[in-house]
């Protein structure tokens, strides 16, 4: 533990809780802490509870007690959902919908006035550091673990992948004429895919292929657009490698598209070299490979 940033990141922690209300029992003067508040403005145009507490990371028996708090108040209103009728949904009721613009209005009044005593070149300086810090703490919530490839998040990750692709190949993009890789391979000993998760919703993934006696196979590299700039492709690459030199691989190999400009600068800044041709891949332009035992001697100390 880096015991100086550890501090510091308190400091930061206390100085913001302190200067935006969240200590006050009435956050903003309206009568309930922050916590309450911030859900009411998270439940907008209306979500289930389960998609409401995976967002906010909160323990389902106080978000519970938070709802009920606001139905009780008359500002929101339970039902079933329309798919499924054994979840619960929350919506604002027309009480709870000018509240909600009420909190807009005086969160502009209370961010304007964090800006209003700085000049122009310190506001500039404080927005632009805001969004950085913002950036990297969301790079921290984002969680990734092996995944069922038949599961609802990896077909999503797979399918907006291929849809992806479609819209940047020259020529568009056929699965069909693709190597095949199917579910069985991506799952162990075959292989494995990973899925990543921020707040509980799917935005990115990649998987490996072992080969008896050859190097392991990187597939399926994809990152959601909301989730790019977080570092999460080169942190999806890093854990495939890793698992890779778990499962005993020495090398890793990859193939990729000419259109994919950033994931080729991505893989080259990783350490891969361009290596000729090792499959028939008809929308490979570029073949690359990794020596995981150079790389693991190098980071001993």
């Amino acid at each position: 533990m880096d015991a100086v940033a550890t501090q510091r990141l308190r400091s930061f922690n206390r100085s913001v809780s302190q200067r935006i209300g969240v200590l006050e029992e009435s956050f903003l003067a309206r009568g309930r802490p922050y916590g309450a508040s911030r859900v009411l403005w998270e439940i907008g145009d209306g979500t289930d509870l389960r998609a409401l507490r995976a967002r906010l990371d909160l323990d389902s028996g106080y978000l519970s007690r938070v709802v009920q708090s606001l139905e009780q108040a008359g500002l929101v209103e339970l039902g079933p959902g329309r798919e499924d009728r054994r979840v619960r949904t929350v919506r604002l009721t027309a009480a709870g919908r000018a509240e909600r613009a009420e909190l807009d209005r005086r969160s502009d009044a209370l961010a304007w006035s964090l800006l209003e005593p700085l000049s122009a070149r310190q506001r500039a300086r404080l927005v632009d550091a805001m969004g950085e810090v913002e950036r990297l703490l969301t790079a921290g919530l984002v969680e990734v673990a092996v995944e069922d490839p038949a599961s609802a998040a990896a077909r999503w990750c797979l399918e907006s992948y291929y849809a992806e692709i479609d819209r940047r190949f020259d020529g568009g993009f056929v699965l069909a004429r693709a190597r095949p890789v199917a579910p069985a391979e991506l799952v162990a000993p075959a292989g494995l895919l990973l899925v990543a998760r921020l707040r509980g919703e799917p935005v990115g993934c990649g998987a490996l292929r072992f080969h008896a006696g050859e190097p392991a196979e990187i597939k399926r590299m994809w990152v959601a657009s909301a989730a790019r700039g977080l570092g999460l492709g080169r942190r999806l690459l890093g854990e495939l490698e890793r698992r890779a030199r778990e499962h005993g691989a020495d090398r890793v190999r990859l193939d990729t598209n000419a259109s994919l400009r950033e994931a080729i600068a991505l893989y080259r800044s990783a350490g891969y070299e361009e290596v000729p041709a090792f499959n028939d891949e008809a929308y490979a332009h570029h073949w690359f490979e990794k020596d995981l035992a150079a790389q693991g001697s190098r980071s001993t100390p």
